[in-house]
């Protein structure tokens, strides 16, 4: 503490911040204005009926945060340990926050806001909100290169979870050309079609993005992984169009044919997959049964 010249005391930056970088004032309300500010309802969460927090209850938000309710509790309360930027970023997505609001969250904790490939895997409020309420239909987003960065109930249910890989193979084409099993979920039928679609689409994105780039890295990890890879992208093949219906073989309610309906979020470059059977079909009948067997009494 200091005296300003007219008597009253003042916080220092360093005291502010404890020493460490953290702005734990600021943070502590930024924290308790935006979860005062959602509903459970913006969150995919039920609202329930004795319901009487303004906004959602610190417990929801850690769980949308991934941490435990203590962790986050001390955070609001101006206390606990510097938060990780990983641990920064799934505050940013639990809490559904802008851009500008994650990079001021990051700035808070002392930490430098995400660029390049790290600013890429934060969804916009807008696309998280569409997302949380498809829950009888799979969907998922992924970015340019097809890494899943969120699934819903459905979507694990048809493909497994998908975020659960790192690195490179967090991209389905990567997996595809690497890990054999990745395939036994899709129909034999688009083997050779999806195989070409994602070598087409990896040139256009080297294209696009330019040399340097992530998608550039990404194609001469391939070029070095898979041979089949390799002599695809010596075709240079471009403008290969995915089928209007994908066909997968699920192995507790078998095939489905799905239609794949895609929203584009430009700022991003996320796309948002959602996968639908036309009412009547089989493929219809077992995306039901795939709802009852991915719901919590069907586990």
């Amino acid at each position: 503490m200091r005296r300003a010249r007219d008597g009253r005391t003042e916080t220092t930056a360093t005291e502010q911040t404890g020493g460490d970088g953290v702005d734990r004032t600021g943070l502590a309300d930024f924290l308790r204005r935006r979860r005062s500010s959602l509903q459970p309802e913006d969150v995919g969460l039920p609202r329930g009926q004795r319901r009487r927090t303004t906004g959602l209850r610190r417990e929801e938000v850690a769980v949308l945060c991934h941490m435990s309710t203590d962790y986050y509790s001390r955070l609001e309360q101006e206390r606990g340990p510097r938060p990780s930027e990983q641990m920064v970023a799934a505050m940013a997505q639990g809490l559904h926050l802008t851009r500008d609001e994650r990079d001021h969250l990051f700035r808070l904790v002392g930490h430098a806001p995400p660029t390049g490939s790290g600013a890429g895997r934060h969804l916009s409020p807008g696309v998280l909100r569409i997302l949380d309420r498809l829950d009888d239909t799979p969907a998922e987003v992924v970015t340019e290169l097809g890494e899943t960065l969120r699934q819903n109930r459905l979507g694990r249910a048809l493909t497994g979870d998908s975020t659960r890989f790192e690195g490179w193979e967090r991209s389905l084409p990567f997996r595809w050309f690497t890990r054999p099993e990745t395939r036994r979920i899709y129909h034999p039928d688009e083997h050779d079609h999806l195989s070409r679609l994602f070598t087409s689409q990896a040139r256009a994105m080297v294209t696009k993005r330019g040399p340097g780039s992530r998608a550039d890295a990404m194609a001469a990890a391939l070029r070095e992984a898979s041979d089949e890879f390799v002599t695809l992208w010596e075709r240079h093949e471009i403008g290969v169009r995915p089928n209007g219906t994908k066909s997968f073989l699920h192995p507790e309610v078998g095939r489905l044919d799905l239609t794949c309906q895609t929203l584009l979020d430009p700022e991003d470059g996320h796309s948002l997959l959602v996968y639908t059977a036309i009412p009547g079909t089989p493929s219809h009948e077992r995306l039901q049964l795939l709802d009852v067997l991915a719901s919590p009494a069907g586990v």
